[in-house]
């Protein structure tokens, strides 16, 4: 089963994904993460990541060696050109069971500019053994 979310985030806001239960017997993969920028008149250079743990501060680059990091993506539209670019990375691989947490961080010269997201996760069903796993996953920050 596919659960699909959405939100618009503001320069250095974070939004949080609520997905821990009791038992953490149900568990997400990331499939799908998308931005675009809420007005086609505004210039965009920002980036936004998905990760398993709060980080603070927020971080303002893309480490992939954060084992926290699940998604990153960068947007980049000009009102010059009326161009736009969009590039995303997804670590499908990692299954977590508690929250998200989503940070945007605005590169350009117009901060404060606000972007879209659109994220889908796979729900799966987890064994306790599993869950077990991924919640000392999540919790310790270790692979």
């Amino acid at each position: 089963m596919i659960k699909s979310f959405r939100g618009k985030l503001a320069d250095d806001e974070q939004d949080t994904i609520r997905l821990s239960t009791n038992n953490g017997l149900t568990g997400y993969r990331v499939v799908k993460f998308q931005l675009l920028g809420e007005s086609g008149n505004t210039a965009y250079e920002g980036t936004v990541q998905i990760f398993k743990r709060n980080q603070v501060p927020m971080p303002e680059e893309i480490d992939f060696q954060n084992n926290a990091l699940l998604a990153a993506a960068i947007i980049q539209q000009s009102t010059s050109t009326q161009g736009s670019a969009y590039d995303a990375v997804i670590f499908d691989s990692e299954i977590i069971n508690q929250d998200l947490f989503i940070f945007h961080n605005e590169k350009s010269a117009g901060v404060g500019n606000a972007v879209n997201y659109y994220l889908e996760l796979e729900q799966i069903k987890l064994d306790l053994s599993e869950a077990t796993v991924a919640t000392l996953k999540d919790m310790r920050g270790t692979e």
